[in-house]
């Protein structure tokens, strides 16, 4: 584990303001816009209004997800606010590692760190019950540099009364280390510094890979894996694809991608999706989809399930019109 190291920040922060901020966070997240309400009104105006419900941008189309079965609630929510017959096929699911000796001995030496880097809200989830298993508290993470990438991560650290520093806007690997360097004032400032990585066990490198060409010491340690679910039932989801059950196929990151293929053994996914629109939640997801011959028809701006959904009504709306 990482010696302490001198901190270098651009501008001064003391450990007792941040811990008196914590649990609320109001002045961290004051530059979030909130788009939930909106949605909210619109599903109650269909709900409420027939006629309305008729016009719903999703109304007589069915969209299959892939999201794992424990978060698909949410996001299917939100397909059916507008309008959307969901169909569900699972082909994640989220476990614990292979071994939690590389993020209990991190946890053991947390005060060795700098910065702890959360890419997901698994990672929070799961960083949280092994700092509990090991009988720590989250006071032990004052005393370091939290960065949160997407809404509903940080939202989970507040709400665990961790204070979160940085949220970058992109929520890509690229994006997040771009956002830690214009927090640090530049990159001299990475030099010497200990990261913590709590993640999947199989992830991109890229943010690894940067922080420590820049200078900084990177510790990444899996708090999770995902795996295929061996309850999928296959035939079911090939006779809807095939029989053209299914207008459009979300994924939502590239284990999906790569275990939906998985699950028909093939490298080429376009015979079995032939007339059913790909919709992506980001460009790596995009990228992925690409190596198996898709051609992704939708894809939004901020990379969010709840924007996934909205992107998906947007594109049948205009389609409609």
């Amino acid at each position: 584990m990482p010696r302490r190291s001198e901190r270098r920040w651009p501008c001064a922060c003391s450990v007792a303001a941040r811990r008196r901020s914590s649990p609320a966070c109001p002045r961290r997240f004051a530059n979030l816009e909130t788009r939930g309400p909106k949605m909210a009104e619109q599903r109650q105006e269909w709900s409420e209004n027939p006629a309305t419900a008729s016009e719903s941008p999703l109304s007589g189309r069915t969209v299959m997800i892939t999201r794992a079965r424990a978060q698909a609630a949410e996001f299917a929510a939100a397909l059916e606010g507008f309008g959307a017959r969901v169909v569900a096929c699972p082909t994640i699911e989220i476990v614990a590692p292979d071994t939690y000796a590389p993020l209990d001995e991190a946890i053991e030496n947390l005060f060795g760190y700098d910065w702890l880097v959360f890419t997901s809200t698994n990672a929070v989830e799961h960083f949280l019950r092994r700092l509990e298993a090991r009988g720590k508290d989250v006071s032990e993470l004052d005393s370091l540099r939290v960065c949160a990438v997407g809404e509903a991560t940080s939202e989970r650290l507040v709400a665990a009364h961790i204070h979160v520093d940085v949220i970058p806007q992109k929520f890509q690997a690229e994006g997040v280390f771009a956002a830690l360097e214009t927090y640090l004032g530049g990159r001299e400032h990475f030099e010497k510094l200990n990261f913590l990585l709590p993640r999947a066990a199989v992830a991109r490198d890229f943010l690894p890979r940067a922080l420590e060409g820049a200078g900084a010491r990177v510790d990444v340690v899996p708090a999770y894996r995902t795996v295929r679910p061996e309850t999928t039932d296959r035939a079911r989801v090939e006779a809807l694809l095939v029989g053209g059950g299914v207008d459009c196929i979300t994924f939502t990151s590239s284990s999906t991608v790569h275990n939906f293929a998985q699950l028909f053994d093939t490298r080429d996914l376009r015979g079995m999706l032939t007339g059913v629109r790909v919709a992506c939640i980001g460009e790596v997801t995009a990228q992925t989809a690409a190596e198996y011959g898709l051609r992704t028809d939708i894809q939004p701006t901020e990379f969010t399930a709840p924007a996934l959904a909205r992107a998906v009504a947007e594109f049948y709306s205009q389609r409609a019109g």
